[in-house]
């Protein structure tokens, strides 16, 4: 348990986390990725070229410094890390791992005249208590998933069932388990771990669920990423028949049950935990539900025809579309060309600002949709949004 001494130390920390948290994280990387090849899988390297994911763990660090005598104060900071860990199968022992480049990366950042022992104590100390939080509720997590019907532990083969085409970039995967019994429910808006194995080394990946929940199978539709190692994998080698190893649902960015109108916002990809929200409420209330899309073109536009299926069928389903280049070619043509405008959810919102709205895309196209959500009076309470990768500061 920390001391009152160790809880002051780590406080004092905090302005030199605000200058350099992301020098220190990065070094802590650059260690652990290089003298700790088992815990490569649970990394995208990608994120780790960006920055992203640094930026992330700096952010996390610095917030967990500021509220160390209130931990309580973190508030959804800790679900979110769970439930990322969940699904990448992060364990026990993988984390001495961590807490010992953490250590080290302070030391060597700081230096030894600012980080003395008292001060890599106190931290010590800080990491351990945050590690035996995030063990215990993980602990937890995995005997829930292992134990209700239809889970698993660890790995569990499925296979491909059909492989579709949705649009020039995305491709969804119906996946059903080799042992042909049930699959554990999960929550609108989830996603599962895919554990993939590329030209001799494993990788991990996460990926929304873009499907209802049918207690069978389950469906994840993927982009093709220019530099994308895992999407080309899956786009170019994946065929119908074969084999992928799947860990179970987790994610806090879930539908919760409302009646209020529900709208739905996406960009891009960021369209498939949409889909699996808007038909799980499509298919278990009459509450008004607002879908709006945004996609580069008609070429890059998934799930057009699935849109047009459910305003046929459901009459309290709105579906708008916009694309910023042109509609030539389109199936239907768009509702607006361009970019994402106050004025298209000023018109095409419900009356009322008394909405449970959920978003998802680029991270400046988010930013404009909750800035747009509040000028027209939406509570942040009631705007939810996730980032696909590492999460980032949205203001």
């Amino acid at each position: 348990m920390l001391t009152d001494s160790q809880r002051e130390i780590i406080q004092s920390t905090v302005p030199l986390l605000e200058s350099g948290g992301e020098a220190l994280t990065t070094h802590f990387y650059r260690i652990m990725l290089a003298e700790y090849p088992s815990v490569r899988p649970l990394f995208n390297q990608a994120h780790q070229a960006s920055g992203a994911q640094q930026r992330a763990l700096a952010n996390g660090v610095l917030m967990y410094a500021r509220h160390i005598d209130r931990l309580e104060a973190l508030g959804p900071l800790v679900s979110t890390i769970v439930n990322k860990h969940v699904a990448l199968q992060v364990q026990p022992e993988h984390y001495p791992i961590v807490g010992t480049c953490l250590l080290r990366a302070i030391r060597e950042v700081l230096g030894e005249e600012i980080a003395t022992d008292a001060v890599i104590e106190a931290w010590g100390a800080a990491y351990q208590q945050l590690a035996d939080i995030l063990i215990g509720a993980e602990a937890g997590t995995y005997d829930a998933l292992a134990e209700a019907p239809g889970g698993w532990r660890g790995a569990r083969p499925f296979r491909v069932a059909r492989k579709v085409a949705e649009s020039e970039e995305v491709t969804s995967f119906y996946l059903e388990p080799e042992d042909g019994q049930p699959v554990v429910t999960f929550r609108p808006g989830q996603y599962i771990g895919l554990q993939l194995h590329i030209n001799g080394e494993e990788l991990r990946r996460n990926y929304s669920l873009s499907a209802a929940p049918n207690g069978r199978s389950y469906r994840i539709s993927v982009k093709r990423e220019k530099q994308g190692v895992a999407s080309s994998f899956l786009h170019d080698q994946i065929k119908q028949g074969d084999t992928l190893s799947l860990f179970p649902p987790a994610g806090d960015f879930v539908l919760s049950e409302c009646e209020k109108p529900l709208v739905l916002i996406s960009g891009g990809v960021g369209i498939t935990p949409t889909l699996a929200m808007a038909e799980a409420a499509l298919e278990e209330s009459a509450r008004p539900v607002v879908f709006i899309h945004y996609a580069r073109n008609p070429q890059a536009h998934a799930f057009g025809a699935q849109l047009d299926s459910w305003a046929d069928r459901y009459p309290n389903f709105r579906a708008r579309v916009v694309y910023e280049q042109g509609g030539e070619g389109a199936a239907r043509q768009p509702d607006a060309i361009g970019r994402p405008m106050l004025d298209h959810l000023r018109e095409w919102l419900p009356g009322s600002s008394d909405v449970q709205a959920y978003f998802l895309g680029p991270k400046p196209f988010m930013a404009f949709i909750r800035r747009a959500l509040r000028e027209l009076g939406v509570p942040d309470d009631q705007a939810r949004y996730e980032f696909f990768g590492p999460a980032e500061a949205l203001d």
